[in-house]
């Protein structure tokens, strides 16, 4: 690959040293949307498009770090991890968690590039940070397990970056495997590897070219109206934890009058969960067809209940929905931009992709990319 060679030889050039290679993909998520920090169900996989970096130790503490593709560096050290709120946090955040959990290492010269659109929805961020976490635990060997360094990616957004987002992101990048999605239970970590019987069908994601900052979003704000939600129902349930233990008998009696906002955003996430369960027993059944109709679902939920897509996000959808050869479609990932996933028949992949872009343009203005995508194994060190 190119970006590979270029950022081998750029780290030849600059640090006079061999570096090790380490590859971090980006993930799709095929339904279950914002039910990961509800505790709920997930069902992601790692895409074909990637983090890459070219790294290595240092003798010292100090850390070079050079955004292969911004054209920007950071040049820092160990003994003062600060935010900066730049690109740069994703990084730090990680090197602030392992010294926080009390491991040793050092200094490290880094150079990183990418083939994840940016602001896409397809987890560039949780992408960085999971490489960044492999490639210290493998360099300073540090022992850490991939679960171990799932949990190290998320504290550093939620803590360090700050951004509130649950444990999919990380998880599904750092613990895909080729050909298959994950199942992952978000309150026990409990996953299973389902092979994905998609023959004849694509992963096609179209992004509406509306960038979006987790950090900047409602997504925080989308999290603590849950919490909200649970708390009023804990004076009626005790023993309710989070969403994952509340049914929809519970916020119709107890929710639905006394605060509507909070009911629709909770009813949601009681909706997700179960469209999830219903959609991976339709896939382990074979009908494809039947999991589109839930992804449909997913999405009307997503716009109209939860409030977290948008006008282009919606007119993709809707585009999607009226094209022959489309078995589902959804707005995928935080929200606020990014892009759709769609399933597409491959013989009618060419039509899709030539009407979507088309009718995209005249309905809004804007150009929509197309990128058809493989499943592919998790984050890993590069022969």
């Amino acid at each position: 690959m190119d970006l590979i060679s270029s950022l081998t030889d750029s780290f030849r050039s600059l640090f006079h040293d061999e570096p090790r290679l380490f590859c971090s993909p980006g993930r799709v998520n095929l339904i279950g949307e914002h039910t990961d920090y509800n505790e709920g169900f997930v069902l992601p996989a790692a895409i074909d498009k990637a983090i890459y970096l070219a790294i290595g130790p240092r003798s010292d503490n100090k850390l070079h770090i050079v955004a292969h593709d911004l054209g920007k560096t950071y040049q820092g050290s160990l003994d003062q991890l600060e935010k900066t709120n730049t690109w740069a946090d994703y990084l730090l955040g990680v090197l602030a968690q392992l010294k926080q959990a009390g491991h040793s290492f050092g200094g490290l010269n880094c150079l990183f590039g990418g083939t994840i659109p940016m602001g896409s929805g397809l987890s560039s961020s949780a992408a960085l940070e999971n490489a960044v976490g492999f490639a210290v635990n493998e360099l300073y060997g540090l022992g850490l397990s991939r679960i171990d360094l799932v949990k190290l990616s998320q504290r550093a957004e939620n803590e360090f970056v700050g951004a509130k987002v649950g444990v999919m992101d990380m998880f599904a990048s750092m613990m895909s495997k080729a050909g298959h999605v994950i199942k992952l239970d978000c309150r026990s970590l409990g996953y299973t590897y389902a092979p994905i019987q998609m023959e004849g069908i694509r992963i096609v994601l179209c992004d509406s070219r509306v960038k979006h900052s987790l950090v900047s979003s409602e997504y925080n704000t989308r999290r603590a109206e849950c919490e909200a939600g649970v708390r009023l129902l804990q004076a009626f349930y005790p023993s309710i934890g989070s969403l994952r233990d509340v049914t929809m008998a519970m916020l119709d009696e107890h929710v639905k009058t006394a605060n509507p906002h909070l009911y629709r955003r909770c009813a949601y996430v009681v909706q997700e969960n179960q469209r999830l369960l219903d959609g991976v027993a339709a896939l382990e059944s074979g009908d494809v067809a039947a999991f589109g109709q839930y992804m449909y679902g997913s999405h009307e939920g997503l716009s109209r209940w939860y409030e977290v897509s948008c006008p282009e996000l919606d007119i993709l959808v809707d585009i999607a929905r009226q094209q022959p050869g489309v078995l589902g479609a959804r707005m995928m990932g935080g929200g606020f931009g990014g892009c759709t996933i769609n399933l597409v028949q491959e013989d009618a992949l060419s039509a899709f992709s030539e009407h979507i872009t088309k009718e995209y343009f005249a309905r809004t203005g804007k150009d929509t990319y197309l990128h058809t995508c493989k499943i592919q194994d998790g984050t890993k060190e590069l022969n």
